[in-house]
């Protein structure tokens, strides 16, 4: 089975290279275990607040990358991860939040130590052992076993991702991962997924 999985990965894209990406990580069968939305706000409960502090850690503990804007929703993970070319002292990679995301691409696949691939590991790992511990269920999935993702290219693109960020408990009761949202099946998302931003070239 492992040979016939296909990868989700933009094939010959280096995912260690500076730039911005949009990052989405969902529970094991969309089960919802971070809170619920109330009144289009996101109430976090405490398996939702280890998300939140595990999400902020990784850019205190990673000195390559920063956070954007993200958000935790009760079944998923939905943020702006920078990877940072010349890291200054602080550790603050040069983005602020109104600069363009200019992506270049790569002839070469690798999954460094400090790839996008590898921090989202850590960060699921990590996630997953402090809520195991919380709940105390040891070695129980929290998490699908692969993440989606999308190589910001420009400031517009960057914008939109960050607006479609902040209006998404608001959008709850419509969205596709809502599993009380009768009738629709959860998205399929490939490389060219149908969320409302410019798909991957």
């Amino acid at each position: 089975m492992k040979h016939n999985r296909r990868s989700i990965r933009l094939k010959g894209y280096d995912y260690a290279q500076a730039g911005a990406y949009f990052v989405t990580i969902c529970t094991q069968n969309r089960e919802c275990l971070f809170g619920d939305v109330v009144d289009g706000k996101m109430a976090l409960n405490d398996g939702g607040r280890i998300v939140a502090n595990e999400w902020e850690r990784t850019a205190a503990i990673r000195r390559e990358i920063e956070l954007n804007k993200w958000v935790v929703m009760p079944n998923h993970l939905h943020g702006i991860i920078v990877i940072a070319d010349n890291v200054g002292a602080h550790g603050r990679a040069p983005l602020p939040d109104d600069a363009p995301c200019n992506v270049p691409t790569s002839t070469v696949f690798t999954r460094p130590p400090k790839s996008l691939g590898s921090l989202i590991a850590g960060f699921k790992s990590a996630v997953t052992k402090r809520i195991n511990e919380l709940r105390k269920t040891p070695g129980a999935l929290i998490w699908q076993r692969n993440y989606y993702e999308h190589i910001i290219r420009d400031e517009r693109s960057l914008n939109r991702i960050r607006e479609y960020i902040a209006n998404n408990p608001a959008q709850w009761d419509t969205d596709r991962e809502n599993p009380n949202l009768t009738g629709v099946q959860p998205r399929a998302r490939t490389n060219n997924d149908d969320m409302p931003w410019e798909a991957r070239g």
